[in-house]
């Protein structure tokens, strides 16, 4: 995915704005013509508006979903991690250069991270945990939950509730 120029997380949207996030977040692909034609503006003024919310950070990117069973990459898991604290800076840049990891979040609760990770199948994913992931800096303990099925994912962020 793209990184484009992220600032001020707190942005105030106009309502054309938000609907063009929501269309964006249906279809990336489609164009200035198309997307201005869907909000009642032209496409130079549509064209001006999605700059801006790529300049101030609200549009992130732009990237195509693709289907990690399609690429051979059958196991999905989540594996809470726990983490010496003098030693999560070097544990998080193992992770950043990490191919198996789709995501990583630090958490608070019992553990510290959660590390979403694909394999391609159940050995080839305990060789990842034991060879590899328990090898990285800091890594105390780990506990592992295979996925099995995936419910939802990349839920639309504009149609969440925000409070005023």
């Amino acid at each position: 995915m793209t990184n484009i120029k992220n600032t001020n997380p707190k942005t105030q949207h106009s309502v054309v704005d938000r609907d063009i996030l929501k269309n964006l977040e249906t279809d990336g692909r489609l164009s200035f013509a198309v997307l201005g034609e869907r909000l009642g503006i032209s496409k130079t003024p549509c064209w001006n508006k999605v700059h801006d919310l790529q300049n101030n950070g609200t549009i992130e990117g732009y990237s195509a979903r693709v289907n990690p069973t399609k690429l051979g990459l059958t196991i999905r898991a989540l594996v809470h991690v726990v983490v010496n604290f003098s030693h999560y800076k070097e544990f998080e840049q193992a992770i950043l250069a990490h191919a198996n990891v789709r995501s990583c979040h630090a958490v608070t609760g019992e553990y510290d991270y959660v590390l979403e990770i694909l394999a391609a199948d159940i050995e080839a994913f305990d060789s990842l945990l034991r060879e590899n992931l328990s090898q990285l800096p800091g890594v105390e303990r780990f506990n592992t939950a295979i996925s099995t099925r995936l419910v939802k994912a990349d839920g639309p962020y504009t149609l969440m509730k925000v409070s005023k």
